[in-house]
């Protein structure tokens, strides 16, 4: 598999509510307030990260910033 394969299989393993969260970790914002944008709990956000990242193959913010915005996810 290619990196672009592995790259396109993570965007598409990605459920609807992960790459919004993703999308709102670029902003300059908490877990909480994304979890009060969302209106869910603030553990329901941290688990979507862990799950994004997992997906995503990364293990912080500024790197799953990066990623998202390489592969066109605001």
């Amino acid at each position: 598999m290619t990196m672009l394969e592995t790259s396109t299989t993570a965007t598409e393993s990605l459920t609807r509510r992960e790459r919004v969260v993703l999308a709102e970790l670029a902003e300059d914002v908490t877990l909480e307030e994304i979890a009060t944008r969302l209106f869910v709990t603030r553990n329901t956000v941290k688990s979507q990260v862990r799950s994004v990242y997992r997906k995503i193959g990364v293990s912080t913010r500024t790197d799953a910033v990066a990623w998202a915005r390489a592969h066109g996810i605001r």
